[in-house]
């Protein structure tokens, strides 16, 4: 286990390409390569644990992959059944995207993860499948991994969710195009739409009605995709953090995606004072640009909408709030408790290590806003805890164990963070 010592930083300016791919994007960029005729092309791909296993899972699956480090090509001609266990590691979003998109694939195949994904609840996306005549099982009646896929052909539905997760409705739509006839998926609010944006431009029939989805199943395969992956503004998020916490910082983010869906997080540091701009340089597949953050006094907020487009975001911005003045509060996030860890139960643990007061309820928080000191965390094997407490660290100096974790999602993430203050990592 890997554990990092942060020294705590003086004012800065900070500005980087370099930000890990986007996450999200990455994941269904492999996946949706499947359903397409002809070759897929990706670049800026996020060469990071959890979707280079994506990657291996389509690779079993039979797709043809190549591979030259800058851009990979994907071709698939017929997807076969898998001889090994398809390994999803670390990543929910991977488990629960192939758990939809091979519900309809003839043949038999099993997800399986590490620990920490062995132990989150899959009933959110396996449910909704069954309802439509998938037959997924695993442990706790398909609850929790290992999962075990038998494709079976899919009847059209009409499905209303009462979670906004964009996991779940990937997950759905994926089915859907594969089903019997035409579909419709509804959310109680508007998730990220970003298979909703792809899809369109390789060629699929969907369209969005207000919070419905309807899809139609696909007559003929897709386009390839020709993608350029954009920066991860959830990665983004927390140098963003690091300028709003840090007196007469400034931070630029370059090659961001800017889908309204993403940003939810910076304007609740708008709100809370920071200066936020944002640069628009194109608009394809997604909206992409830059962002400039700079330092301004920080003031409570509180937050009870939108929580779906920013739940990635809340441990960071948790250490916002923690250096605000008044107390700021997060309300109807109880997603936030089946996460790489209960992160509600890990953020609250870590203030109160640091010596920032909170209130805890089932789904959010209250913090008080103070002044953090210098604690040991554990990450619990969170990246996203373990980075943003990395963060704090540049207020007051941290210790954070487990900081191995970060791999999953954010490989160079202590290479830039050292471009701002001294980090020493001990294994």
């Amino acid at each position: 286990m890997s554990r990092a010592e942060i020294t705590a930083a003086k004012s800065f300016a900070f500005s980087s390409s370099k930000i890990a791919p986007d996450k999200s994007i990455s994941h269904r960029a492999v996946i949706f390569s499947m359903l397409a005729r002809g070759t897929s092309e990706i670049t800026n791909f996020l060469r990071a644990e959890d979707t280079m296993n994506s990657l291996g899972i389509v690779k079993n699956l039979g797709a043809k992959v190549q591979d030259d480090g800058t851009t990979i090509k994907i071709s698939t001609d017929k997807i076969c059944e898998s001889t090994t266990v398809l390994n999803c590691g670390n990543s929910g979003t991977g488990m629960r995207l192939f758990c939809g998109f091979l519900s309809s694939v003839d043949g038999h195949f099993v997800l399986s993860g590490d620990e920490y994904l062995s132990s989150r609840p899959m009933q959110r996306v396996v449910l909704p499948l069954k309802s439509i005549g998938a037959h997924i099982d695993g442990r706790e009646n398909g609850n929790l991994a290992p999962l075990c896929i038998r494709g079976m052909k899919l009847k059209a539905f009409d499905y209303t969710s009462k979670i906004a997760s964009a996991q779940v409705k990937s997950a759905m739509i994926l089915a859907a195009l594969k089903a019997d006839g035409e579909c419709r998926y509804t959310e109680p609010e508007l998730s990220r739409d970003h298979s909703e944006r792809m899809l369109r431009g390789m060629g699929a029939k969907l369209s969005v009605d207000n919070l419905t989805t309807i899809i139609n199943p696909l007559s003929a395969p897709l386009e390839p995709l020709k993608i350029h992956i954009p920066s991860d503004p959830s990665s983004a998020f927390f140098f963003a953090v690091a300028a709003a916490i840090t007196p007469n910082a400034t931070v630029k983010l370059e090659n961001i995606t800017l889908n309204k869906t993403r940003i939810e997080a910076y304007e609740i540091l708008k709100k809370m004072g920071t200066s936020v701009e944002y640069e628009m340089l194109e608009d394809k597949y997604e909206p992409i640009g830059n962002i400039v953050i700079s330092y301004r006094p920080l003031k409570a907020v509180r937050v009870t909408d939108n929580i779906s487009w920013l739940i990635d975001e809340i441990p960071a911005l948790s250490i916002a709030f923690a250096c605000a003045s008044g107390v700021s509060v997060i309300k109807n996030a109880k997603e936030l408790r089946v996460k790489e860890s209960d992160r509600i139960s890990t953020v609250i643990s870590g203030l109160n290590a640091c010596g920032i007061k909170t209130d805890e309820a089932e789904d959010g928080y209250s913090v008080y806003g103070g002044h953090l000191h210098k604690a040991e965390i554990d990450s619990h094997g969170d990246h996203r805890i373990a980075m943003s407490f990395v963060i704090a660290g540049l207020k007051c100096g941290m210790i954070v164990d487990d900081v191995e974790c970060i791999n999953t999602s954010f490989p160079n993430f202590f290479k830039l963070i050292q471009q701002i203050t001294r980090v020493k990592i001990e294994h």
